[in-house]
């Protein structure tokens, strides 16, 4: 047996995990919004990710990209009397490019310390360079198809990107088909975008083949660069946004993941959240999340997506969901912390 063929064969019995998290974990409200930031943000990542992989996983990461795409549409704004403005799935591509390199950099680094660190050498099992510790890690850019039909597209009700006046937003509207909308407290306008359901990834075998061979994956980012399917199967991008949370749900189910973990800015889903009864919900059968997601208890803007993934992705499955938040991580998969979506009569 080839060294590439026993640490593929190593793999297959390590379970896979899908890390989602969103875009504010590079780049937070209170930031400038520099790469230098950013660089930061992501080498903080890849210390407990690089800790998550070495405790025994194979590992697909998933980031968000809401914040670092606003910027791209700002810089297009600006730069609109100069260079003509790209499109928004042309911006989801660049952001899902710049983000995956600045997060494979870090998780490369961060391996070659922790191999430093112990003493060990580079290349190795996995057919990588002589340099280079296991695992590798490679950033793929993910396209993921939509339905041209989705309801979404009928009404669209995503705010991206920067505030508009009055008078430009009209001309947006007039010269491009924009659809805008007026922001809270008078901040101006804002167009708006559909928000599609992911109805396919893109390369899935392909994926398959670089865990197999136990690298870290990192792919869906922002929830991919939205396609429709024409005619012939020809595939055409579209102005649109695909949450990141139903992309990694459906990868996860996708590449049969072990374990999908949502991390977001809480440490638990919590009942009555914002009220005097709030409390924390540390395991959540599929009955219970059904039924609280129906009654309103996790807003659409908010906690609503993240429940909802992770309902299809534990009927699809029969594994659960961890949600919770980086620092409570550890404790969440230890079950002392965060919230476990779990099927029903677990």
């Amino acid at each position: 047996m080839s060294a590439a063929d026993g640490s593929r064969q190593a793999s297959l019995v390590r379970p896979l995990a899908v890390v989602a998290f969103g875009g504010n974990a590079l780049l937070r409200a209170e930031d400038m919004g520099t790469v230098d930031e950013q660089k930061e943000r992501a080498d903080e990542a890849a210390v407990w990710l690089v800790d998550f992989a070495r405790r025994g996983h194979d590992l697909v990461v998933v980031h968000g990209n809401g914040p670092q795409v606003g910027q791209v549409l700002i810089q297009m704004e600006e730069a609109a009397t100069k260079v003509p403005p790209g499109s928004l799935d042309v911006a989801v591509a660049q952001t899902e490019g710049s983000i995956g390199f600045l997060l494979e950099t870090a998780l490369r680094n961060r391996f070659l310390e922790v191999a430093a660190e112990e003493g060990g050498g580079g290349g190795g099992a996995g057919g990588h360079g002589r340099d280079e510790p296991e695992p590798a890690v490679f950033t793929v850019l993910t396209l993921v198809v939509v339905d041209g039909d989705d309801p979404g597209f009928r009404k669209p009700t995503k705010p991206i990107g920067p505030y508009f006046s009055r008078w430009r937003a009209e001309a947006l509207q007039r010269d491009h088909g924009w659809q805008m909308v007026e922001g809270d407290a008078g901040r101006g306008w804002r167009k708006v975008v559909a928000s599609p359901r992911p109805l396919e990834v893109l390369g899935v075998a392909g994926l398959r083949d670089l865990l197999g061979r136990g690298n870290v994956v990192i792919a869906g980012g922002g929830g991919g660069i939205p396609v429709v399917r024409g005619a012939g199967g020809r595939l055409t991008g579209v102005e649109a946004v695909i949450d990141k949370d139903f992309t990694s749900s459906l990868l996860a189910r996708d590449l049969a993941a072990d374990l999908f973990i949502n991390l977001t800015d809480v440490p638990e889903i919590r009942r009555d959240f914002g009220t005097e009864d709030e409390e924390p919900i540390r395991e959540l059968p599929l009955i219970d999340a059904r039924k609280l997601l129906a009654l309103g208890q996790f807003p659409a803007g908010s906690m609503g997506p993240k429940v909802e993934a992770g309902i299809e992705f534990v009927a699809a499955t029969g594994k659960k969901v961890l949600v919770t938040d980086v620092d409570h991580l550890a404790e969440a998969l230890a079950g002392e912390g965060g919230t476990a979506i779990v099927p029903d009569g677990e």
